[in-house]
């Protein structure tokens, strides 16, 4: 699954944008009073306006082996969330290592650099070194509803977990990370996991996909 365009929510445009552009320094391609887009290696991020918008967690592909060069270069922009007291967490059982930080609306943010998908890039890390999106969250009151949809109707299958607390849905190249609202946080914070709207644009099996996430309701076009 490659994720082409994810539009999330925010209720203060401004200051979001600030931050992609100033302290992440990342390359903003449009931008209007109530949104903008970034550009994130093979991915677009879209930020709308909406009230009372809800954070979430989404991950960004970084290149392999070059978790500790994003790391150092984080901290130089942004506090680094720790998970048993581990600024990079390995994931030894998706073959993947990860480093998170929260941007202004409290999103949590993920470089994940996996070995079975990204290759190596050697020298600084930098924002143009992010290769695309490679995560979403979704929280939901049935794991197993938003799986039998996702399976229908794009032939995703299940990468990891349950249908009762955190599932895993996807491959390596892209993955919808859905837990149960009811029973799960968002690692590694363990942030209630609330459920927020978004839409997404992603491909699978050379055929394109439009998804959109509203009121704990996934709808699926092509």
């Amino acid at each position: 699954m490659k994720i082409h365009k994810l539009c999330l929510y925010t209720s203060d445009v401004a200051r979001q944008y600030s931050f992609y552009k100033d302290d992440l320094e990342m390359k903003i391609i449009n931008y209007e009073e109530d949104s903008f887009e970034v550009q994130c290696g093979f991915s677009i991020l879209r930020f709308e306006f909406k009230e009372n918008s809800v954070p979430t967690h989404f991950a960004f592909h970084i290149p392999d082996e070059q978790e500790q060069e994003a790391l150092n270069w984080l901290k130089t922009v942004v506090p680094v969330l720790k998970y048993n007291d581990e600024q990079i967490i390995d994931f030894s059982n998706w073959n993947a290592k990860s480093v998170y930080f929260y941007d202004k609306d409290r999103n949590i943010v993920e470089f994940i650099s996996r070995r079975n998908f990204s290759k190596p890039k050697l020298g600084v890390f930098t924002a143009e070194n992010i290769v695309g999106i490679a995560e979403i969250g979704l929280a939901t009151s049935n794991i197993k509803e938003v799986f039998e949809q996702l399976n229908v109707k794009s032939n995703l299958h299940k990468y990891d977990g349950d249908y009762e607390h955190f599932c895993a849905i996807g491959e390596d190249s892209g993955l919808f990370i859905v837990v149960n609202k009811h029973n799960k946080e968002w690692f590694p914070t363990n942030d209630d996991a609330d459920p927020s709207d978004f839409k997404l644009d992603f491909e699978h099996e050379n055929e394109k996909f439009q998804l959109k996430f509203e009121n704990d309701t996934v709808t699926i076009s092509e």
